[in-house]
């Protein structure tokens, strides 16, 4: 899905010219209706749990398809396991995060297939800030 090697930078941070595979075509599929989101398991860890059902709310769910939900489901999974056991394994645990990773869970992910997600937060600007805002508005 994404490149190997760092991590790009953000569309407003690039200059230059592109690379011929930056400028390929992308072949497309046309697919009707909406992706269900499936429930996460009751038995999961509370944060595997957690992690699941937050990428529903995540800008880049738009995109999954349902086999994107069942894979994030088995790392879940695979994650609930690793939290509810004695000794953790560090490998297994890297190989869940690269799992996610390939969801484009993390800003890294993203950037790696450029792909930036700007949320609106209009809506949550609480009163302090707004009054910070407005005095700066009339002192500048």
């Amino acid at each position: 899905m994404g490149s190997r090697g760092p991590v790009g930078k953000r569309s407003d941070q690039r200059h230059g010219h592109r690379t011929a595979a930056e400028k390929a075509q992308t072949d497309k599929v046309e697919v009707f209706g909406a992706v269900a989101v499936p429930d996460a398991d009751e038995t999961w860890h509370e944060k595997a749990r957690s992690l699941f059902e937050s990428l529903a709310d995540s800008g880049q769910a738009r995109w999954y398809e349902p086999s994107d939900w069942q894979y994030a489901r088995l790392l879940c999974q695979l994650l609930s396991d690793e939290l509810e056991a004695e000794r953790p394994r560090a490998v297994m645990v890297q190989t869940i995060m690269s799992g996610l990773s390939d969801l484009l869970v993390t800003e890294g992910g993203r950037r790696r297939v450029r792909l930036e997600i700007e949320r609106d937060q209009s809506g949550s600007v609480d009163a302090d800030v707004a009054a910070l805002d407005d005095f700066r508005s009339r002192v500048g």
